[in-house]
C-alpha cells in the first residue's frame, strides 16, 4: 500500500461544540456509572486480571503508554481508594495516571484513573479517583480474543520519520487494538481502548497516523482531552505476539470526508478520526504480555469466576443514581438488580445491542460482549494410546527428595482442593512447565512413580548450564507451583505388561525403569524383572537403596546388576551379551533400553545378533529434548490451516517456535510434550522453510513427506502449516 501526502492539510475540529455536533453529548447514565472507590465487584475483577494498559507522564512531561502486570491479581488493592502495582524501571510515573484492566476472553474492561502518591523501586502506589466499566465495542471491533487474521497491506513508508523505522509498518498492519492515553488541561489522565478490524492505526506518511473514531458511548474523553492538550501516547497489540508498539506524539481531530471514506466499512465511514503527528515509535518486548499469555484458551476467564461486568456497571449506575437524586429511579434500578436471572437477561439484551450497533458501523461476524468465544476451531486431534488430555495441569511441589548429589525427585500433587490420580503407563513421560524469569520453560521427564497415585514423582538430574534442571536444583521448594502436560511417549509396558521385563539403563535413564519395577512388583506373584544399570560411581546410583531393598524382598522376581563406569569402564557390546545370555530370558521377554546413543546402539546390535525381534525391543533416547534450530533474526508470518481451511495467522517473533507462537495466539495447535520427544505436534509444512532442532522423534518417512515438529521448529520464511491429523 503506497503512502500519500494528500492528507497534510485535512479539516481539523478545534472546539467542543464542533465535536459534540458530530458525536453528541454523553447520556446521563454514562456519567452516573462512575464510582469514586473500588467496590467488592471491582476488587473481584482486579483479582483475576493479568494485565492492564497504563498511561502516565514522567517528571519531564513525556507521555507514555505501556502494558503492565503478567499474572492475575498483579494489582494489589490496599483500600477502596488505593492500589499498587509494579511498573518496570526505568519508567517513572508522575502525577495523574490512568489504566484499563483486561480480562482475557471478556469484552468489557475496567477503567481506573488516579494519581501516583508513592514509588519504591518499581512498585507504584496510586490513589484512585474514579473507576467504571467500559463497553466491549473496542474489543469486539478488533476481534481481540478471536483467532488472529492475516495482517493487512503493509504501507510503503518513505521519508525519515519515526514510522519508517524497521518493523513499525509491519506491526501496525497487523495491530487491531491499542490503548490510547490523553490528558486534559488540568493534567487529568485517561487511557481508552481503540479497536478496528485489521489495522487500528493507519499510516499516512512517515510521521502521520490516522485512527478512526467510530460511534461509541458518546463519552468521548479522548476527543475532549485532545482539544485541551494535544500530547498523547499509545501502545498497540498484535494477538499472539509478546511485543508492543509504543508511539507518542500530538493529536488533532478531523472530519475530512475524503479521509474518512478511506476507512469505510461496507460503505460506512467513521464519523471522526484522530490524526497523530508521531514524534517517536518503537517496538519492544513486553514482559507483562508475555507472562499473561492472553491468547491461550486456558487463560480465558470462565463464566461465573468473575462478576459479569455489565451487571457490575448496572450496580454502579444504580449507586450513582441514588447519590444523584435518591428518587424512584434509583430505587427501581436497585430492585430490578436483585431479581433472580435479571443479570443474565441484561447480558443477552446488551449483547444484542452490541451486535446491532457494530453491524450498523459496517462490521460483520461480531462476537458476544461477555465472552468472545473462539469459533471455527477443529476438534482436538485424538490422543495417542496411553495419553490423557494435553492441557496443562496445575500442580504444586509436595516434596523435593535428594536421590544423589546430582539428582532429586520432585513429588507433585494437584494444586487445587480436589486431588486426582495421575494416570499413565509405566515408562511414559510428562512435560514440566515452570515460569523462569518470566518465561515458560518446558522439559520432559519420565515418571518414576507407579501410575494411579494422587502424587506424581519425576526425577531430575542436574545438567551443567541447564536452565530447567538448574531451577529445580537451586530454587524449587515445597509449595512452589508448576504445570505438567502429558503423559506422552510410546516407551511403556502397554496395557498388559509382558511377563518378563529385561531393563537396561544408564544414569537418569533408570527413571522410567523405576516406574515399571514399582508397578510390576505391586502385582502379587506376577512377572520377572532383570535390570542392568550403569552409573558413574556408587554415590551416583539413583534409587540405589530402594533397588537393593526391592531385590532383597523379591529375590525370585527382581535382579539388579550394577556397572560402575569409573571402576569397570563403560558397558560395551560384550558385557551386554554376557549379561543377557547369563539371564537366559524367555522367548517372549521384552527388552527396554534407556540411555545415551552409544549404549542404545550397543544393545540393539547385541539383540539383533541374538535374534530378538524388533517388536520386543523398546528404546528411549534420554535427552533433554531437542534444541530449536537456528533462530531467525526477523519475524515471519505463520498461517495455520486444517485440510486447507484457514484457522488463523500469527507472526512468529525471533526466538520463538511455531508452537509457541500458535499457542500464544490461541490457535488449535496439537501438542503434548512440547520438547520434540512425543510426535504429537507433527504437522505438514505446506509452504515456506523452517529450521528444526535435533535430535527429535521424526521418522525418515515423515521428514521426506514434509512433516515438521512445531515445538522445535523456527521459521526461516513465511510459512503455512496444515494441522490435519496425519
Amino acid at each position: 500500500m503506497q503512502q500519500t501526502d494528500r492528507w497534510s492539510t485535512p479539516r481539523r475540529l478545534t472546539t467542543v461544540e464542533e465535536v459534540e455536533t458530530t458525536v453528541g453529548r454523553p447520556a446521563a447514565a454514562v456519567v452516573l456509572k462512575q464510582i469514586s472507590a473500588l467496590d467488592e465487584g471491582c476488587r473481584a475483577v482486579l483479582a483475576r486480571c493479568p494485565v492492564a494498559a497504563f498511561g502516565y507522564r514522567d517528571a519531564d512531561g513525556t507521555s507514555r503508554t505501556t502494558f503492565i502486570g503478567g499474572t492475575p491479581g498483579f494489582a494489589r488493592v490496599h483500600s477502596p481508594t488505593r492500589m499498587s502495582f509494579s511498573v518496570p524501571e526505568p519508567a517513572a510515573p508522575h502525577g495523574p495516571v490512568s489504566c484499563f484492566f483486561l480480562l482475557p476472553g471478556v469484552g468489557e474492561l475496567l477503567r481506573v484513573n488516579g494519581s501516583v502518591t508513592a514509588r519504591k523501586g518499581a512498585e507504584t502506589t496510586v490513589d484512585i479517583e474514579e473507576a467504571y466499566v467500559h463497553c466491549a465495542q473496542a474489543v469486539l471491533r478488533s476481534r481481540l480474543w478471536q483467532p488472529p487474521e492475516p495482517a493487512g497491506p503493509v504501507a510503503e513508508v518513505t521519508g525519515d520519520g519515526p514510522l519508517g523505522r524497521p518493523g513499525i509498518a509491519d506491526f501496525l498492519a497487523a495491530a487491531p487494538f491499542l490503548a490510547l492515553s490523553t490528558w486534559d488541561s488540568s493534567a487529568g489522565s485517561d487511557t481508552s481502548p481503540r479497536g478496528d478490524r485489521q489495522a487500528v492505526a493507519r499510516i499516512l506518511d512517515s510521521r502521520t497516523l490516522v485512527v478512526p473514531d467510530r460511534k461509541g458511548n458518546r463519552r468521548a474523553d479522548t476527543l475532549h482531552n485532545v482539544l485541551q492538550d494535544e500530547r498523547l501516547s499509545f501502545a498497540a497489540l498484535v494477538p499472539g505476539r509478546n511485543r508492543v508498539l509504543h508511539v507518542r506524539g500530538r493529536g488533532t481531530i478531523t472530519d475530512d470526508p475524503a479521509l474518512l471514506e478511506t476507512m469505510a466499512l461496507r460503505g460506512m465511514p467513521p464519523h471522526l478520526a484522530l490524526l497523530i503527528e508521531v514524534e517517536d515509535a518503537e517496538v519492544t518486548d513486553n514482559d507483562a504480555v508475555a507472562r499473561s499469555r492472553l491468547w491461550t484458551p486456558g487463560a480465558h476467564v470462565g463464566r461465573g469466576t468473575v462478576p459479569d461486568l455489565m451487571a457490575l456497571a448496572g450496580e454502579h449506575l444504580a449507586a450513582g443514581a441514588a447519590e444523584a437524586d435518591g428518587g424512584p429511579t434509583a430505587f427501581l434500578m436497585k430492585a430490578v438488580g436483585v431479581i433472580p436471572g435479571m443479570s443474565r437477561l441484561v447480558r443477552l439484551v446488551v449483547d444484542r445491542v452490541y451486535r446491532s450497533g457494530l453491524r450498523k458501523e459496517g462490521y460483520d461476524e461480531v462476537g458476544s460482549g461477555a465472552s468472545s468465544r473462539r469459533r471455527g476451531f477443529p476438534r482436538r486431534r485424538p490422543a495417542a494410546a496411553g495419553a490423557t488430555d494435553n492441557s496443562a495441569r496445575e500442580v504444586r511441589v509436595h516434596e523435593v527428595r535428594r536421590e544423589t548429589p546430582s539428582a532429586v525427585t520432585l513429588v507433585l500433587e494437584d494444586a487445587g482442593g480436589s486431588p486426582g490420580p495421575f494416570d499413565f503407563r509405566p515408562g511414559q513421560f510428562f512435560t514440566l512447565v515452570a515460569d523462569i524469569d518470566g518465561l515458560a520453560v518446558r522439559r520432559a521427564y519420565s515418571a518414576s512413580s507407579a501410575p494411579g497415585s494422587p502424587r506424581l514423582e519425576v526425577t531430575v538430574k542436574h545438567v551443567e548450564g541447564g536452565r530447567f534442571s538448574g531451577h529445580v536444583h537451586r530454587g524449587l521448594r515445597p509449595g512452589d507451583g508448576l504445570a505438567v502436560r502429558g503423559p506422552s511417549g510410546s516407551f511403556h509396558t502397554g496395557q498388559r505388561p509382558p511377563d518378563e521385563l529385561v531393563l537396561i539403563a544408564a544414569g537418569s535413564g533408570v527413571t522410567p525403569m523405576m516406574s515399571m519395577i514399582r508397578t510390576q512388583l505391586a502385582v502379587t506373584g506376577r512377572g520377572r524383572i532383570a535390570l542392568l544399570y550403569s552409573s558413574r560411581s556408587p554415590d551416583e546410583i539413583i534409587f540405589g537403596d530402594e533397588l537393593t531393598r526391592l531385590a532383597q524382598e523379591n529375590p525370585d522376581r527382581l535382579s539388579v546388576t550394577h556397572v560402575l563406569t569409573r571402576r569397570d569402564g563403560r558397558i560395551g557390546p560384550d558385557g551386554v551379551r554376557r549379561w543377557i545370555t547369563g539371564l537366559g530370558p524367555a522367548g517372549d521377554a521384552h527388552f527396554y533400553v534407556c540411555g545415551p546413543e552409544a549404549l542404545m546402539d550397543a544393545v540393539q546390535g547385541v539383540l539383533t545378533g541374538l535374534g530378538v525381534t524388533d517388536e520386543r525391543v523398546h528404546k528411549e533416547r534420554y535427552t533433554g529434548g531437542a534444541a530449536t534450530g537456528t533462530v531467525a533474526e526477523v519475524p515471519h508470518e505463520m498461517t495455520v490451516e486444517e485440510n486447507g481451511r484457514p484457522m488463523g495467522t500469527v507472526v512468529v517473533e525471533p526466538g520463538r517456535t511455531l508452537l509457541d507462537a500458535g499457542l500464544a495466539a490461541g490457535l488449535p495447535m496439537p501438542h503434548s510434550c512440547t520438547v520434540g520427544n512425543c510426535g504429537e505436534c507433527v504437522v505438514r509444512l505446506r509452504e515456506g522453510e523452517v529450521t528444526q532442532g535435533e535430535p527429535n522423534c521424526l521418522t525418515p518417512r515423515q521428514r521426506a513427506e514434509g512433516y515438521v515438529l512445531t515445538c522445535v521448529s523456527c521459521p526461516r520464511s513465511k510459512v503455512t502449516l496444515d494441522i490435519a491429523d496425519p
